[in-house]
């Protein structure tokens, strides 16, 4: 670097320093009267003592630096470094070699400027890690080290730059053209096509044909049928990128090739694996989970976790009840198996957990194997069926949760009914001191589910699970070993309670398991009966629907504390709401302790799940619920408020000519 220039400025200001100084010594002698003069001093002193500081500032920072910086072999050996350097004292630019200033300064001369003027973004502190700091300076990028001589507000540090523009651009290259894997299924696709003509048939699946090309064929990827109503597909990460963003439309484009016929399609999508079999197990297991939340959506599996988009439809009902042979056949074995049975459902039990736990019971009492049902009798929204069975001489089968745990070995089985999260579970330590677990659920999968089960019966198409039981009960035994009248009440009751009667996500399944209930002794007057409630429970649900308010067609209902013996009413009481003209979904959101517990409720035109796993809930596409932690009533308000906007905007989809509208991302917490 060429000093000449740099001699020039410092002769400059040492001359307007002297030159200061010589008007203000000549006032001083002429002595003139009047403010002007007063106000010129005043101005030339602060001129001088300005310039005289900031050139102080640069002979104090040349003696920190060595006493003669310039000239000397430091500057000499750093001058002819090939990368670009620069030297800072304190926050001011010093000096930089020759390939600093053609590189980054575009071949001119800004010494004693602010480094964060000629380095936007510099941390210093940063710089110092052995990673060192990414910096985007002169259209490229840069790696900066630096290394400081503390010296307060004088200290010197040292940069050097790396270019990695390059690396940098393969970097991004490498990342966008990662192979992810996606697996397409058809939802129910032998009983859609079972009943149809050949032509029907052969034209739906064209149409699904040409769709999922057209889809895989914008990009760089391959796409291959691998069975009835099944593809794969192998595309790069950057085609991934624009298929999320779009929200998967290709479930729309599907589900609108023929409204008239329930079709859809599940995808199960692995991104950012190592390999390309990590990345397809990734896919198998997004696509059990579309699959297990209902259908009709799509499942992104990466390292961070799951991503959901669409599953705002009705699921597919499958007609056929070949799995359930197999599952009471893998049920009966397990039970056999054992040495003890624990059953258990969720936190806050049910007439669903409940009766369904009895039909479990019934299974192992028909395989002569020891059980007892797990439950809380103090924290149970099934008093009523509870009793009613202790009533009937059956008081043995229920125990609390921790006097169970001494029974519990490695040969216990666990079955866990009406839930599939491990955070709900009646007791974990069960779940964990037990050898083996089955699960049996009707909920629509979502993160959080109880991993590595021996046997899992999961139909989100069922109405209950209450009603999955009463399957499997067909299929144990001889014809005399059926359930006794009590406990067929409390399958029914359970059936009646998740269906509201039977108005709400029933099929033809759901009413022959209420038939096969009615043929064991059932009778409806009696189930009737389990359903009643005290006038406390009365009151305490008027209140909660007497609060309601009413947001973009939603009843918000939110309350205090409510008396524990009442607390059946919260889940009557978002039941009720629905009744109410122009509600199409319902919220009861009621203080319990420093948190509150909400309860949702819909007719199916909003899924009430979504919503609740926005929340750090789950549930059904028509029954939810969340549990908000330390959080005041009017918060949470506020808050089931924000989820229900955030609902109705991914619900807003944009208008095309000639193709359905693309669903909008929606994120599990």
């Amino acid at each position: 670097m060429k000093q000449k220039p740099r001699w020039t400025l410092e002769m400059l200001i040492a001359a307007l320093a002297v030159l200061c100084a010589l008007l203000t010594l000549a006032l001083l002698v002429q002595r003139p009267a009047g403010w002007p003069a007063l106000a010129v001093l005043v101005v030339l002193w602060g001129i001088g003592i300005c310039v005289f500081r900031y050139q102080l500032r640069r002979w104090t920072a040349k003696w920190v630096a060595g006493g003669s910086f310039e000239n000397s072999r430091t500057q000499y050996s750093l001058e002819s470094l090939s990368q670009p350097a620069a030297l800072l004292s304190g926050e001011t630019v010093l000096w930089y070699n020759t390939r600093f200033r053609t590189a980054l300064l575009g071949g001119e001369d800004r010494l004693a400027g602010r480094a964060q003027k000629l380095l936007p973004g510099l941390d210093t502190a940063q710089a110092r890690t052995p990673e060192g700091q990414q910096l985007n300076l002169a259209d490229g990028v840069w790696n900066v080290h630096s290394s400081t001589v503390p010296g307060g507000s004088e200290s010197m540090t040292l940069l050097v730059f790396n270019e990695e523009t390059a690396l940098r651009r393969i970097e991004t290259e490498y990342k966008a053209s990662r192979p992810g894997y996606m697996v397409f299924l058809v939802d129910g696709y032998d009983d859609v096509f079972s009943d149809m003509l050949d032509s029907e048939r052969a034209r739906l699946l064209e149409g699904i044909n040409r769709v999922l090309e057209d889809m895989i064929g914008r990009g760089t990827g391959f796409l291959r049928r691998v069975a009835s109503g099944r593809y794969i597909a192998v595309v790069e990460e950057r085609h991934l990128e624009q298929y999320a963003q779009r929200g998967y439309d290709v479930l729309d484009k599907i589900r609108a090739l023929d409204p008239s016929v329930n079709l859809s399609i599940s995808i199960g999508i692995g991104r950012g694996a190592k390999t390309l079999r990590e990345a397809q197990d990734m896919a198998v297991q997004a696509l059990d989970m579309a699959q297990g939340r209902g259908g009709d959506q799509a499942a992104e599996m990466t390292p961070d976790g799951f991503t959901f988009y669409g599953g705002v439809s009705h699921g597919v009902e499958k007609r056929s009840k070949v799995r359930s042979r197999i599952v009471a056949d893998q049920l009966v074995r397990l039970v056999k198996e054992a040495d003890h049975v624990v059953i258990m459902g969720h936190r806050m039990s049910d007439l669903d957990a409940i009766g369904a736990a009895e039909g479990v019971l019934r299974i192992c009492k028909i395989c002569d194997v020891p059980a007892v049902i797990a439950v809380r009798q103090d924290a149970t929204l099934a008093g009523s069926l509870i009793d009613a069975l202790c009533r009937a001489g059956q008081a043995d089968d229920f125990i609390d949760p921790k006097a169970a745990l001494p029974i519990i070995s490695k040969k216990t089985l666990c079955v866990v009914v009406d839930t599939y999260q491990l955070g709900l579970v009646e007791s974990k330590e069960i779940l964990e001191r037990c050898g083996k677990v089955a699960v049996i659920d009707h909920h629509r999968k979502g993160v959080g589910f109880i991993e590595h089960a021996d046997l899992v019966c999961h139909e989100p198409y069922s109405s209950s699970a209450s009603e999955l039981v009463t399957e499997l009960l067909q299929y144990v035994g001889d014809r005399d070993d059926k359930p006794s009248r009590v406990e067929a009440e409390g399958l029914l009751s359970g059936i009646m309670l998740d269906t509201r009667d039977f108005t709400l996500h029933t099929g033809v399944r759901t009413f022959e398991a209420a038939a096969a209930l009615r043929r064991y002794g059932a009778e409806t007057e009696r189930v009737r009966q389990l359903f009643d409630v005290t006038m406390v429970e009365y009151n305490a649900k008027a209140d909660l629907v007497e609060a309601a308010q009413m947001y973009r067609s939603c009843a918000i209902s939110v309350s205090g504390e409510v008396p524990p013996e009442a607390r059946v009413a919260i889940a009557q009481a978002a039941n009720d709401l629905l009744t109410i003209q122009n509600v199409e979904a319902s919220f009861v959101a009621v203080q319990v302790g420093s948190g509150v517990n909400i309860s949702a409720r819909s007719l199916g035109a909003v899924n009430v799940q979504v919503i609740m796993e926005s929340l750090g809930g789950g549930g059904h596409q028509t029954m939810a619920a969340a549990q908000l932690k330390h959080i005041t009533p009017e918060a949470a308000r506020a808050r089931i408020q924000t989820a229900i906007d955030q609902y109705r905007e991914s619900q807003k989809k944009p208008l095309s000519k000639n193709e359905p509208e693309s669903r909008k991302k929606e994120k599990q917490g």
